[in-house]
């Protein structure tokens, strides 16, 4: 494949069908092109024990690629931006990891590839009946992280406001680290008064937070009749969620008020929206797209596990932006069978591992 039919792969529209194994050959070419690649791609190529270009052809080739996301803790963002945008790469945001398992990772979210992410949004929120035209109030973290620009971005192409309340996940966290749970407590507790302060005096159709402020939320009867008044849809994100909590929300604390749940991770660049209706109740979310996709595999092996089997979350990022393939995230899940037209795995009771490259896992509240 040359570098005219990789452009030609990775800028097909976001609705179009495209072979998952072409599209894993375009991104070898444009990201390991010296006319077009990533300086950061670049700098590791001789160093791979193969040829990307040549050696990797399918979807199952990327299992070749050694796990290299802990150097985005260090790298300069500048290389990450491929060489093909001709030094005019609209760069929306320079965003970080949660800092769970050590210093932060970095990755660059393009203009072009934000586009695509929120086709993919609005098309699953049309699905989902997502609601237009109402106010949002996301409590969840600004600053590195990149959940303010995309729920905010989620708002405005909605046709809505956003309201936000920060929160810093990665205080709560060093505050359990240090064995400071009352003074997470404190924090948490000023962040959902904030909250209050909101639904009180606003419009708000549409929440989004993450399971742990969702459940102190529900704690209070104030707040839960002020979202009752009003609010028409509810995404949690960031942590996972057990069966119980989910059917303790739907059926008895906010009764009639739908509520999903969104999966994904900033080294993947993209997030899935959880499936509208399960058989067994469970909480399922299939790969986003053809650039984003999830594998379970077996956490020794690296083999795919068979379908009801538990494994170790693998996440793909393939796009003309940005290549972070066979990413072994901190989380493990059971593979649940996927539509036949989505690519790469589903997965249900996402929860996280209990350590990490070594490090202790502390979630905290995001």
């Amino acid at each position: 494949m040359n570098t005219a039919d990789a452009l030609a792969v990775l800028d097909a529209p976001p609705d179009a069908d495209v072979d998952p194994d072409e599209l894993v050959r375009a991104a070898m070419q444009w990201h390991f092109s010296p006319e077009t690649g990533t300086p950061f791609w670049l700098a590791r190529r001789d160093t791979l024990g193969f040829d990307p270009r040549t050696d990797v052809r399918t979807r199952a080739d990327l299992r070749l690629f050694p796990q290299v996301v802990d150097d985005l803790r260090h790298t300069p963002v500048e290389d990450l931006l491929p060489r093909g945008y001709g030094g005019a790469a609209e760069v929306i945001g320079v965003f970080e990891s949660g800092g769970t398992t050590g210093a932060p990772k970095r990755v660059v979210y393009l203009a072009d590839w934000m586009e695509r992410e929120m086709a993919q949004a609005m098309r699953a929120m049309d699905e989902r009946g997502y609601p237009r035209g109402v106010n949002w109030l996301s409590l969840g973290p600004s600053g590195p992280h990149d959940y303010a620009e995309l729920t905010g971005q989620h708002a405005r192409r909605r046709g809505g406001l956003r309201f936000a309340i920060d929160f810093d996940p990665r205080w709560v966290r060093r505050c359990l680290r240090e064995g400071r749970p009352e003074e997470a407590e404190r924090y948490l507790d000023h962040v959902l008064a904030q909250a209050g302060d909101v639904l009180a005096s606003q419009h708000v159709g549409a929440v989004q937070a993450p399971p742990p402020l969702l459940e102190r939320l529900a704690r209070d009867e104030r707040l839960v009749d002020l979202v009752r008044g009003q609010v028409q849809v509810i995404t949690w994100c960031g942590t996972s969620m057990d069966r119980d909590t989910r059917d303790l929300f739907t059926r008895e604390v906010f009764p009639g008020i739908p509520v999903y749940g969104l999966y994904g991770s900033t080294m993947a660049l993209g997030a899935a929206f959880e499936r509208p209706v399960t058989d067994d109740g469970d909480s399922v979310f299939d790969s986003p797209s053809v650039n984003v996709t999830y594998e379970v595999v077996d956490p020794g092996s690296g083999e795919p596990v068979a379908v009801g089997e538990t494994g170790q979350v693998v996440m793909h990022h393939l796009s003309k932006s940005a290549l972070l393939p066979h990413n072994r995230e901190r989380d493990m899940a059971r593979r649940a069978a996927a539509p036949a037209d989505r690519v790469g795995h589903a997965v249900a009771d996402v929860r996280p591992v209990e350590a990490f490259t070594g490090v202790p896992v502390i979630v905290g509240a995001y």
